[in-house]
């Protein structure tokens, strides 16, 4: 009875209010879409953490993404295939240009010096 009377005085506590503007909002997904342009985000990496060398990548994109990989000549049986095709040549080539930075770097790159006498020296 108390608790029908104060709630008749102060009135029932208000409902949490949803802002119209987070309820609004677009994802950056949704905002590309609608505007024709690709996207790609990486969603998330994991880990092994038993062997830190395995890990994996949670990728998400929209379908203009995928037309323009097909576009560019990726293939695959579904988006996801084509995506990965995509996602592997990137870390190809990021392994590639690491390699050859290296190899250019004559302090990182093995050479082996032989002297020949005379001030000659034979590098291979």
């Amino acid at each position: 009875m108390i608790k029908k009377l104060i709630k008749n005085l102060f009135g029932s506590k208000p409902e949490p209010a949803v802002i119209k503007e987070q309820k609004n909002k677009k994802t950056p997904k949704e905002i590309a879409t609608e505007a024709g342009e690709p996207w790609i985000e990486v969603l998330g990496i994991d880990v092994d953490k038993d062997n830190l060398g395995n890990g994996a990548f949670e990728l998400d994109w929209n379908d203009k993404f995928v037309a323009n990989l097909i576009r560019a000549g990726y293939q695959g049986k579904t988006d996801q295939d084509i995506v990965d095709n995509w996602f592997k040549t990137v870390c190809r080539n990021v392994i590639q240009e690491n390699f050859e930075q290296e190899q250019a770097d004559p302090e990182i790159r093995a050479s082996n010096r032989r002297d020949l006498g005379d001030g000659r020296t034979e590098v291979s």
